[in-house]
């Protein structure tokens, strides 16, 4: 009897389907059989986790450098995890930088964090910046899952009127960019960013009559965009097109999900609103990323654990000022003492994250090895407002393609956008180039 399970075996259920994780039942039964399968490895995935208001660097960066390294008092809680992270330094986001545009580097940092580009100081809606590494990478291997990103916030923002001077609110409120003029709505609600990866428990009747509504009504948008297209402008057609695109990209999920047929969809439990608690709406939205990534529903996802400039207390940790507020501290003693508690609260966070991933066995190893998950910001000192030698770190093995564990100097000035390539490549998409980049960072 044949005991083994196909790789692409999937669960269907009310719908779409959900790809099962790598199990050792999918695994070859033979040397044989192993020789032959080589291909039947996980995927590789990538996160981008964003936080606000730069961090207190003397206590966020290492000593040490290379694998002889010891992390910092921001850093105690990634301590069981230190071979399996990267602490890259001398990395710069360029147009996170005023470059003749004045204030407003919280909504720089943001927008152009995954982006490269320097967005366009307006408060109107003529926004304008890039597309940012999670989207690039999207529209090249979004096709190979159900949803092609997963984009999640704690703080839902707005995209309308001005949030810090004279920038729009959606550079404050977004890190992901599908065109330079459309920033891409993260979800803050679980139970909503649970239903956009899985659906909900409906019959498949019922979802197989609102498919075909819905696919009828598309077909009509879009003979209607196509013969108004020939009467408009330049700059309309322009508009009209990433419209359309965006009507396509609809129509081709819908196609997918009426040729499957209903899925399982895993249990978790979920509150009915955004949790009060700030301590277990991050945990929800972080195993929530957990399990798009395990499903293989995506393999990239964005994450903003602040909106920029956020300036909220964390009483979690007797930090009852604002966020934002601390962080023009003045060299105020006490002051650097409560965001250094903030820094190490999130990344706490983050750890209890990364023990998670590390607890989903796949294959001969975990869910973390087969993923890259960036935890970062574009400012780096809060006060100063500098945007070089930023606070990142890159979390994970990519599967098996870095050599993490280490600590990497870069010159000074190295353009955060080489790191994103080099990730991006590890996924699958073979991008050029972002913002000033100037080629991929050796991971290896």
């Amino acid at each position: 009897m044949n005991t083994s399970l196909n790789r692409r075996t999937v669960l269907r259920g009310a719908g779409a389907a959900v790809s099962l994780p790598l199990l050792d039942i999918m695994r070859p039964q033979t040397a044989a059989a192993a020789a032959a399968a080589n291909a039947a490895t996980a995927p590789s995935r990538m996160a981008f986790v964003f936080f606000p208001n730069g961090a207190i660097m003397d206590r966020w960066k290492p000593e040490g450098e290379g694998s002889d390294f010891k992390l910092n008092d921001t850093m105690e809680s990634l301590q069981p995890h230190q071979q399996d992270l990267l602490l890259l330094t001398g990395l710069t986001q360029n147009h996170a930088r005023a470059n003749g545009d004045g204030g407003g580097d919280h909504a720089r940092n943001a927008s152009a964090f995954l982006t490269g580009a320097q967005p366009r100081k307006t408060a109107g809606a003529d926004i304008e910046v890039g597309v940012s590494i999670d989207q690039a990478a999207a529209k090249l291997i979004g096709d190979k899952t159900r949803l092609p990103s997963l984009e999640l916030g704690i703080e839902r923002g707005r995209n309308a009127g001005s949030c810090d001077s004279g920038y729009s609110c959606a550079y404050s409120t977004n890190i992901s960019w599908k065109s330079p003029n459309t920033p891409n709505a993260k979800e803050v609600n679980p139970r909503l960013a649970f239903e956009r990866l899985f659906g909900t428990p409906e019959g498949a009747a019922t979802q197989e009559r609102r498919n075909k509504f819905r696919k009828s009504i598309l077909d009509f948008v879009a003979d209607d965009a196509a013969r108004l297209q020939q009467k408009l402008g330049g700059t309309d057609r322009h508009k009209l097109d990433e419209y359309f695109t965006s009507v396509r990209e609809i129509e081709q999920r819908i196609d997918r999900a009426n040729h499957l047929r209903p899925k399982e969809i895993p249990e978790m439990q979920l509150p009915e609103g955004v949790p009060s608690e700030l301590k277990e709406h991050l945990r929800l939205m972080y195993d929530i990323m957990l399990l798009a990534f395990q499903t293989d529903s995506t393999r990239i996802t964005t994450f903003m654990v602040g909106d920029a400039g956020c300036n909220r207390s964390y009483r979690d940790v007797d930090v009852k000022n604002g966020h934002h507020e601390l962080s023009h501290h003045r060299g105020d003693k006490d002051k650097i003492a409560q965001i250094a508690k903030i820094d190490r609260y999130l990344t706490e966070q983050f750890a209890a994250f990364l023990s998670r991933m590390k607890a989903v066995k796949e294959g001969d190893g975990n869910l973390l090895d087969n993923s890259m998950i960036l935890y970062g910001s574009a400012i780096s000192d809060g006060m100063r407002h500098s945007h070089d030698d930023l606070p990142i770190l890159v979390a994970g093995k990519g599967g098996g393609t870095i050599k993490s564990g280490r600590v990497l100097h870069y010159p000074k000035e190295t353009p955060l956008n080489n790191l994103f390539l080099s990730m991006a490549e590890r996924v699958g998409a073979n991008i050029k180039e972002l913002g000033d980049s100037t080629g991929p960072l050796d991971i290896g």
